[in-house]
C-alpha cells in the first residue's frame, strides 16, 4: 500500500494548490533595513513559496488561493506569480480604497544576517485582503470536485492572520478531503504574527484545532512546541544522533495522540551563527522513521525559505517516489540549495536536488 494514495493526475487540473498569503519581500541586500537606500525586490510567503518550488524546480502543476488589492503593488505580486508558473485563476481581487484604509497588500522587509547578526524581517501586512478572506468566499467544492487537485497545502502563517483564516483553513481542507486530496500543513510559527491576538497559547488553540483536518504534518524544531505543546529536549543545540533521537521521541508521541496523520515531518537546525547552521531533516510515516543527510556546517547566503523548500521536495518525493526515505533526501537537498540563493524562493533545478540528495558535492560542474 502507497505510503500517500493521490488522486490520478489524469482526473486532476492541478498537482498542488497553496492557500495563503503572498507579499512583495524589500530585501537591502547585504545593508541593513534601517540603513538602505535601496531594495531589491521578490515575491514571498509561507505557503506559496511551496506551490512555486514544485512547479520551478519539480515541474508540477500548480496554483495559489490568495487575494490582493487591486492596485499596481497587487498586480506587481501578480507578474511575479506569474514568472514562478503559478496558476493565477484563484486570485482574488480586492477593490482599492485609494489609500489603504480597509484593504492593502503585505509588506516583508527581510535583512538576511551574517555571522553573529541575525537574519531580521519586518513585516507590514495589516489589512491586508488574505486576512479578510471569509469561510465561503472561495467555492472549495468546485476547486477540488469540478476542477480536482491531487495535494493541498497550507500552513499555520496564513491561520494566524485572522479568526476568519483558521475558518477557511478547516473549510478548504475538510472540501479537499471530501474529493481525495491529500491535506499538508505546516506549523511555521511566527512570534510576531500572535503577539497582539494571544500570544502563544492562541496559537497553540488554533493550530491543535486545524491539524485535526491534516494528513502531512511539517514543522521546524522550534513549531512543534510553539504550536502544539510538545517539548523537545535540547533544542537549538549542535545537531547529533541525541538530539534526532529526541524529535523522534516528540514524532512518536505526536502521531499517537493524532493517529490519522499519514505522515509527519520536522526539519532540523542548529545555529552556529547566521551564515552557518548545522541542518537536517527528520520524517515518519506508516510507524517507521528516515532521516535525511546530516549536513553539519552548512554555509547559507539567505536562510528565508529554506523550510518551505524541504515541504515542497518532500511532497514531490512522497508524490513520485512512495518511499520515506528519498522524499526526506530531495527535501532536505532542496531546503539547502534554496538558503544558497537570495529570496524567499528556490532557484534550484531539479538536477541539483537528485545530485545533492544522492550526495553529490559542489564541485565545479562544466
Amino acid at each position: 500500500m502507497a505510503l500517500i494514495e493521490t488522486r490520478p493526475a489524469g482526473d486532476s487540473r492541478f498537482d498542488a494548490l497553496s492557500l495563503g498569503e503572498v507579499m512583495l519581500r524589500l530585501d537591502p541586500g547585504d545593508l541593513r533595513i534601517r540603513t538602505a537606500r535601496s531594495f531589491r525586490v521578490w515575491e514571498g510567503g509561507g505557503e506559496y513559496n511551496v506551490a512555486r518550488g514544485l512547479r520551478r524546480c519539480f515541474g508540477l502543476r500548480t496554483s495559489v488561493v490568495t487575494a490582493f488589492a487591486d492596485n499596481d503593488i497587487g498586480r506587481l505580486a501578480e507578474d511575479f506569480i506569474l514568472q514562478g508558473g503559478v496558476d493565477t485563476s484563484y486570485i482574488r481581487w480586492v477593490p482599492y480604497d485609494g489609500v489603504g484604509r480597509s484593504v492593502r497588500n503585505g509588506l516583508n522587509f527581510t535583512e538576511r544576517g551574517f555571522g553573529a547578526r541575525g537574519a531580521k524581517g519586518v513585516s507590514d501586512r495589516g489589512h491586508t485582503a488574505i486576512s479578510q478572506l471569509k469561510p465561503g468566499d472561495i467555492d472549495w467544492e468546485r476547486i477540488f470536485g469540478e476542477f480536482g487537485v491531487r495535494w493541498f497545502h497550507t500552513g499555520g502563517i496564513y491561520a494566524s492572520l485572522s479568526p476568519e483564516a483558521a475558518e477557511v483553513v478547516a473549510e478548504a481542507a475538510q472540501a479537499a478531503h471530501r474529493h481525495g486530496t491529500i491535506v499538508s500543513y505546516d506549523l511555521n510559527y511566527r512570534p510576531s504574527l500572535w503577539q497582539a491576538i494571544g500570544g502563544q497559547a492562541r496559537a497553540q488553540e488554533v493550530n491543535r484545532a486545524l491539524v485535526r483536518h491534516v494528513d502531512v504534518l511539517l514543522g521546524n524544531e522550534e513549531d512543534f512546541t510553539a504550536c502544539l505543546g510538545y517539548e523537545v529536549p535540547d533544542t537549538g543545540k549542535a545537531l547529533s544522533s541525541l538530539s534526532a533521537a529526541n524529535f523522534k521521541r516528540m514524532i512518536s508521541q505526536v502521531t499517537a495522540d493524532l493517529p490519522h496523520l499519514k505522515v509527519v515531518a520536522t526539519t532540523l537546525r542548529a545555529v552556529r551563527s547566521a551564515t552557518v547552521n548545522d541542518w537536517g531533516a527528520v520524517a515518519w510515516a506508516a510507524g517507521e522513521f528516515a532521516e535525511a543527510t546530516h549536513r553539519p556546517g552548512l554555509e547559507i547566503l539567505d536562510r528565508v525559505g529554506g523550510g518551505d523548500s524541504f515541504a515542497s521536495g518532500l511532497i514531490y518525493g512522497l508524490m513520485t517516489f512512495d518511499d520515506l526515505a528519498t522524499a526526506v533526501e530531495y527535501g532536505a537537498a532542496h531546503g539547502a540549495l534554496a538558503m544558497t540563493t537570495p529570496g524567499d524562493t528556490s532557484m534550484a533545478s531539479l538536477a541539483e536536488v537528485a545530485a545533492l540528495a544522492g550526495g553529490g558535492s559542489a564541485r565545479v560542474q562544466r
